[in-house]
């Protein structure tokens, strides 16, 4: 059963091992190629004056995670956050050869990246607002899944805010997110509409 969650509720978050024991607390996360999925968390270490941590946290080794932590089996579940992003690094280049010569890719390419703060610009050429929070689906553990499905969007020239559910795929940079003019159609105010209209959404775009 899959779950929604404001990444947002996420920073700070212990991450505890099977035997109980924590071992970092979430910082950033680290988000696929285009914002379309989390690969995972930079890590700061446990106390309000630590810094951050040499290692991240792959969301596929993520067992579980809830409104009070993240659980992980072992300490050595988190790897070295050089080699990490060299791999997704790699990743994304595969995917983009395998693009460029017209082949499919099974796996997503991922690099690092935050969506925070950018503009959502429809492909009608209308700037929706800024994003200040993303929303996650959450699948079963283990399956090393957690979609983006919406952005909670500031918008301009008020103070109110909404959610703005988005298809299967997007283009995103550090200064703007492309969505389809479609999304003003589908906008909600809380999770459980937001996760209706996403269906409604992916429905209309392939059909």
């Amino acid at each position: 059963m899959s779950q929604l969650m404001r990444t947002s509720s996420m920073a700070g978050l212990p991450v505890v091992t099977f035997a109980g024991d924590a071992v970092a607390q979430l910082r950033d996360l680290i988000f696929s190629d285009g914002g379309g999925e989390i690969a995972g968390f930079t890590l700061a270490g446990r106390g309000f004056f630590s810094g951050p941590k040499h290692t991240v946290l792959p969301w596929r080794q993520v067992v579980g995670i809830g409104p009070d932590a993240a659980v992980i089996r072992a300490e050595d579940d988190l790897v070295d956050r050089k080699v990490y992003l060299a791999e997704l690094e790699n990743s994304a280049a595969e995917r983009a050869a395998q693009q460029t010569a017209g082949t499919s890719a099974d796996a997503p390419a991922t690099v690092s990246g935050n969506v925070i703060g950018s503009t959502v610009m429809t492909d009608a050429g209308t700037a929706l607002g800024k994003v200040s929070d993303v929303v996650v689906e959450i699948g079963a553990f283990g399956s090393g899944q957690a979609d983006v499905i919406g952005y909670e969007v500031e918008q301009p020239g008020t103070s109110g805010k909404v959610l703005i559910p988005l298809p299967d795929t997007l283009s995103a940079s550090g200064e703007h997110v492309m969505v389809p003019a479609a999304v003003t159609n589908f906008q909600s105010d809380n999770l459980e509409s937001l996760q209706r209209a996403v269906i409604e959404l992916r429905k209309g775009s392939s059909s």
